[in-house]
């Protein structure tokens, strides 16, 4: 599978870095990050997020190289995920604006009709960002943000990302033993 993986600059960025480094290596994944994400990822975590992508199964991108296999339609890939996705890049992506790496790819993707995953962050959600997650769907974006389900019994806060990126997983049909599913023993 090629997957797109864009991480915007909403709080939670980390989380979009440990979905990487938990990637299956046959998985070919193709990584973006805002400059807004970078600033996230070092003020919520001071992270410097190159050392995470050290994996061979990874390709980094810069946001602003609109030049890059991603964002062309005949460069051939399977799936894309926004983690986490910020209100402005949701609404960039409802409005159609292609003003970057992350939202020129997203706009691919919906015209080749594949795979969408967005995980927006923010709460609680104005009408607004409700409307733009709405009119996302009908499109055949699935909208899944970062809601915890508490019959896998989290303990810690490594339980709960796990959790969280387990269920990313399932819908981007990844096999994954991350968390305890319902009426797991």
């Amino acid at each position: 599978m090629k997957l797109v993986i864009a991480i915007t600059g909403a709080s939670g960025a980390n989380l979009g870095l440990k979905f990487v480094s938990l990637l299956p290596s046959n998985i070919e994944a193709f990584v973006v990050l805002s400059s807004s994400a970078k600033k996230a990822l070092k003020l919520e975590n001071n992270t410097d997020f190159k050392k995470v992508f050290q994996q061979e199964n990874v390709t980094l991108f810069k946001d602003k190289d609109i030049a890059a296999p991603i964002a062309s339609g005949s460069f051939k890939t399977d799936k894309m995920i926004i983690l986490p996705c910020s209100q402005n890049t949701l609404a960039k992506c409802a409005c159609g604006i292609s003003d970057s790496l992350i939202t020129r790819a997203f706009t691919v993707m919906i015209k080749e009709k594949r795979e969408i995953i967005i995980a927006p962050r923010e709460l609680p959600f104005s009408s607004i960002a409700l409307e733009n997650m709405l009119k996302l769907s009908n499109l055949g974006v699935i909208i899944a943000p970062p809601v915890l389900g508490y019959y896998s019994e989290q303990s810690s806060l490594d339980d709960m990302e796990n959790f969280l990126i387990g269920k990313w997983f399932d819908l981007l049909k990844i096999d994954n033993n991350l968390y305890k599913r319902w009426k797991q023993k």
